[in-house]
């Protein structure tokens, strides 16, 4: 199966880590992995902007660009979520939104697709980002990749299911509730003291780390979920 990598925008420039471990999980399954090199951002920040003309011609030019592949895979369910979502009502149908997958989302489509042989040790906490927990239900298919992982235990808080407070331009225009939600987000998990955040958006992660920063705290430890996927013991 030849399919497509997608990478977003927080990913090509925060956490170009992640879409490498991207490809790995993707080999493994002997899967070819092509990266179309002209890709550019979704649109989502132009479409939540309100740009709706800037947005469409992203969106066209997304589905121009990966029309030939089976599946489109990208380590974000935010961006995953645009492109299912919110494309149809931009340029109208189109074969290329239905066959875009968040990583976790793709694997759960696959026999034995979750068993990867990766390894991490510790305790973690589950961070699925609002976009893939609401708009694509898909935080079964992120807890059931991580179940796959030799030597993680999850340790469930409160505010699992709650927003970070990111919400891409939402953190721009309204900086003190956004962080306010992060504070109230990280509170329990602090708590919890665990080993690990685990998430599936850089773009959270980006968030939560400044946060953790900001406290001078060197604990949870941060990873994105194709980085624990692709382990093969504690980095």
């Amino acid at each position: 199966m030849r399919v497509a990598l997608f990478v977003p925008c927080f990913v090509d420039a925060f956490y170009p880590a992640v879409a490498r471990a991207t490809v790995e999980v993707l080999e493994r399954l002997g899967l070819q992995v092509d990266y179309p090199s002209e890709q550019t951002c979704c649109g989502q920040p132009q479409f939540n902007a309100g740009r709706l003309d800037q947005a469409r011609e992203l969106a066209l030019r997304f589905v121009h660009l990966f029309r030939g592949y089976e599946a489109v895979v990208s380590p974000s369910g935010s961006c995953v979520a645009m492109v299912r979502k919110h494309y149809p009502g931009l340029i109208g149908e189109s074969p290329v939104p239905a066959r875009t997958f968040e990583l976790c989302e793709f694997l759960a489509r696959r026999p034995g697709g979750t068993d990867l042989g990766a390894r991490l040790s510790g305790r973690y906490v589950l961070h699925v980002g609002c976009h893939e927990r609401r708009e694509l239900g898909a935080a079964a298919a992120v807890e059931q990749a991580i179940a796959g992982v030799s030597g993680l235990a999850r340790m469930p808080v409160e505010s699992d299911d709650w927003c970070c407070g990111f919400g891409g331009t939402f953190a721009v225009k309204f900086p003190e509730l956004s962080a306010e939600m992060g504070r109230r987000k990280l509170e329990p998990v602090l708590r919890a003291n665990p080993d690990w955040l685990i998430s599936t958006d850089a773009s959270c992660l980006l968030h939560i780390e400044g946060l953790l920063r900001r406290w001078q705290r060197d604990r949870p430890r941060t990873l994105h979920v194709a980085q624990v996927l692709a382990a093969r013991g504690n980095p």
